[in-house]
């Protein structure tokens, strides 16, 4: 599953509702501003979150569909400071997070989106330890309503879910995808569809 240029992979069952209240200053989706849901604070990604990260990304297991191998400290903080610092084109958004669970303020996982034009590509991954307790499904779920519903631009969310990865389809589901017939690099293409709200003034 792709969103940027460095490619993560969502390995979470679904979990309970997520409120989505966010910081009244980041209510635009153009930002990578807070995101708030029930038992997460999605913060958004700083370079000095590599070495904790480092730790919760630990595992190989989580490249058993992607490939490659974990990060070390120092590689993820500079992968880290070219997402802060952005795409180089323009047209494209890079908007990350990372997934605080507030009972401990520890980090559990990730997710991100890529947004161009009315179209945002999403992907997340949450850490070996933290897995089966429903927090990729929420933080998606939160991170699609920051897209969708605080936004008018996004009209399309997509994400790239490897077939056999079924916590991976889960988790899509739960945050209001749809798979399609359509696949990219052996990936299904899942869409969401936002609708577009009427005009309420008048």
């Amino acid at each position: 599953m792709v969103a940027h240029p460095e490619p993560v992979e969502p390995p979470e069952p679904p979990g309970p509702a997520a409120s989505t209240a966010s910081t009244a200053s980041d209510a635009s989706a153009g930002t990578a501003g807070t995101i708030r849901t029930a038992r997460l604070d999605l913060l958004p990604l700083r370079v000095e979150h590599a070495e904790e990260m480092a730790q919760v990304l630990g595992d190989p297991a989580l490249h058993a569909f992607i490939g490659g191998v974990p990060d070390t400290p120092a590689a993820l903080r500079a992968r880290y400071a070219r997402l802060v610092a952005g795409s180089p084109d323009p047209g494209v958004r890079w908007l990350n997070w990372v997934l605080r669970r507030r009972a401990d303020a520890c980090l559990v996982g990730t997710v991100q989106a890529t947004v161009t034009g009315e179209v945002a590509e999403i992907a997340w991954v949450v850490g070996t330890p933290w897995q089966g307790r429903g927090f990729a499904s929420e933080a998606a779920r939160g991170l699609v309503a920051r897209l969708t519903r605080q936004s008018g631009s996004v009209r399309t969310v997509v994400a790239h879910v490897h077939p056999d990865h079924h916590a991976s389809a889960s988790v899509a589901a739960a945050a209001g995808l749809s798979p399609t017939d359509r696949e990219q690099d052996g990936e299904t293409r899942w869409e969401l569809t936002v609708r577009a709200r009427p005009d309420t003034k008048g």
